[in-house]
């Protein structure tokens, strides 16, 4: 399977923060899932990719071209889905599209009628006047109506109520069986990556943590619970991070399997979801 976003020894320096030397790749026909708390170096990630900031140092390829030199070109074949949307809000959704659609050359009115009537856009209704979860939609719809190969996402369902979460992860789960399209889900809501993501790229303070299959996150972090008894200083280095209170500790294992071999019939060893990992390697010991 080839690679669809190519990150090689990615850098950008600001007065206060560094992303440094960041490399990951993207499969195509895959949902990469992009986690890390705010300030994590995240939305500068994106805007990289997306050619809004120059980078200082390192490549990133997409569809196996320099994000640079064809920019345009790339573009072509990229849907953008933000949290905020920059529609004109007194004009209605046909108006928005016939605005944007002459810069598309692949665009697909049908196919464009075909997600409206899916997604159950009002064509009538004023920008202004849709839901968070409607103009998500309508993002979504725009994206996929030039026939985007990759749709990159920047926290899409924050703000949005359970029910429209569900749905919008459903239309994102019918996107990519797809196997030429690829989605970049940034988002700090771990919980709907568990759901349809294939690889987790994880950063903290703009360096990577890892970048691995989602199944192989979850098989191999783990929870460990017990009492201070269990803890001396070859203990203490099975953990990530490790939080310590007076009855016990509670502390963060990646390899899972090993844990079970030291502490076999003490405390509790269970499943990390990946909000623990994120909340455990990003605060460190306490």
């Amino acid at each position: 399977m080839d690679n669809i976003l190519e990150i090689k020894n990615l850098g950008k320096s600001y007065k206060n923060f560094t992303l440094d030397d960041l490399s990951f790749n993207v499969e195509r026909g895959s949902v990469m899932g992009f986690i890390g708390p705010n300030g994590a170096g995240k939305s500068t990630t994106i805007k990289l990719i997306m050619n809004l900031i120059k980078r200082d140092s390192g490549n990133i390829n997409i569809f196996g071209l320099d994000n640079l030199k064809h920019e345009k070109e790339i573009k072509q074949k990229i849907g953008f889905v933000y949290d905020e949307n920059y529609f004109y809000e007194q004009l209605n959704i046909i108006e928005m599209k016939n605005i944007l659609r002459p810069f598309y050359k692949s665009w697909n009115d049908s196919l464009f009628e075909k997600f409206v009537k899916e997604f159950e856009l009002p064509k009538k209704n004023k920008i202004k006047t849709l839901s968070k979860g409607m103009k998500m939609k309508f993002s979504l719809a725009l994206a996929l109506s030039h026939n985007a190969e990759l749709i990159i996402m920047d926290e899409p369902t924050s703000g949005l109520d359970p029910v429209f979460r569900s749905e919008l992860l459903d239309i994102l789960y019918s996107i990519i069986q797809d196997e030429n399209v690829s989605i970049f889900f940034s988002t700090h809501i771990t919980t709907d990556l568990e759901k349809i993501a294939d690889y987790i790229t994880f950063i903290n303070s703009g360096k990577l943590v890892f970048s691995q299959t989602k199944d192989e996150i979850i098989e191999n972090y783990g929870l460990v619970k017990g009492g201070k008894e269990l803890l001396d200083n070859d203990t203490r280095r099975e953990f990530v991070s490790i939080k310590e209170t007076s009855f016990g500790f509670e502390a963060l294992t990646k390899d899972i399997n090993s844990a079970r071999k030291i502490f076999k019939g003490k405390g509790l060893i269970e499943k990390a979801s990946l909000e623990d990992i994120m909340v455990y390697s990003v605060r460190g010991n306490v």
